[in-house]
């Protein structure tokens, strides 16, 4: 319980402070870009048009709502982080409370290294975090749009249980689970990459004496690598979660009405924009492309 319980204080403490920038990421995601481009240097020292990042938009941001408008859907975030921790935990406790007794210290250790293993475990983590995911996702969905509502300016969705009614109301059931699928598939894909990835590093890369650091270093490279091969899937969710729900930004202009999740998807493949938001440093403005400015087009 006291595990829990830190684990709970720790993951509050870091979703309080990570919400601004989730909430400018998803501005960007949405095609929201309230300042123009202005004329800076890339990492390799050439002039080029960028548009604003984090610090400028969050700036910009603070300009009208204040400092407390960086923290547009905090509270159904908290309510998300909370309920998916006891949920996963829960889930890796049955794990473990089901798993046969009397397996000796030498006979964990060896198998730990096995291929066999680090299957079973991912699978086990696999079950986990989608069942957290899958009972969170309606705190999930309230939390963008409320962060969207931002673009247009609206107060639709006021709080959890007003946004709750809301979305019950106009969408039904289904409404609170909108973008699920490919949110899921991101996690999945995601944790099945970093883990196998991470194995064949740790098993056939590194020697057998090399120090644990090492291992954990190979860990956390392998899950940023595939967080990025994986980033479409969160877009794309995002996008869906927002999409079509009565709000100036998941509607056109910014916006088609997208069939689903797969359409989506597609649409912005043909676009170019699958890496939309991924980014928000040095973000250069593509060739071609068009912008909505709360005030002006630019193109």
């Amino acid at each position: 319980m006291a595990d829990t319980g830190s684990q709970l204080l720790l993951g509050s403490g870091l979703t309080v402070l990570s919400h601004p920038l989730m909430y400018v990421k998803m501005l960007v995601q949405v095609g929201h870009e309230p300042l123009p481009p202005t004329l800076g240097r890339n990492i390799f020292g050439r002039q080029v048009y960028q548009l604003p990042g984090l610090f400028a938009y969050a700036k910009h941001i603070v300009s009208i709502d204040g400092k407390s408008g960086l923290f547009k859907g905090l509270t159904p975030r908290l309510c998300a982080g909370a309920v998916g921790t006891l949920v996963h935990g829960r889930v890796l406790q049955s794990y473990q409370e089901s798993k046969q007794k009397g397996e000796s210290d030498a006979e964990h250790k060896e198998s730990c290294t096995s291929l066999d293993q680090v299957i079973k475990e991912t699978t086990q983590e696999m079950v986990a975090r989608s069942a957290a995911t899958l009972i969170t996702h309606p705190f999930h969905v309230i939390t963008l749009r409320c962060m969207v509502q931002f673009i247009g300016r609206e107060t639709k969705y006021n709080g959890v249980f007003g946004s709750i009614v809301t979305i019950y109301r106009e969408e039904g059931i289904l409404g609170f689970f909108a973008g699920l699928i490919p949110r899921l598939l991101g996690d999945i894909f995601s944790l099945w990459i970093c883990n196998m990835v991470a194995y064949l590093i740790n098993t056939y890369a590194l020697e057998n004496g090399a120090v644990g650091e090492m291992k954990s270093y190979s860990q956390a490279v392998t899950g940023f690598l595939a967080s990025m091969l994986t980033y479409p899937f969160l877009l794309v969710s995002n996008l869906m979660a927002v999409n079509n729900c009565g709000l100036v930004g998941g509607s056109l202009p910014y916006a088609p009405e997208y069939t689903s999740w797969i359409d989506c998807w597609r649409q912005l493949s043909r676009e170019g924009n699958m890496s939309r938001g991924n980014s928000l440093f040095f973000r250069k403005v593509p060739a071609g492309k068009k912008y909505i400015y709360e005030q002006k087009r630019f193109y």
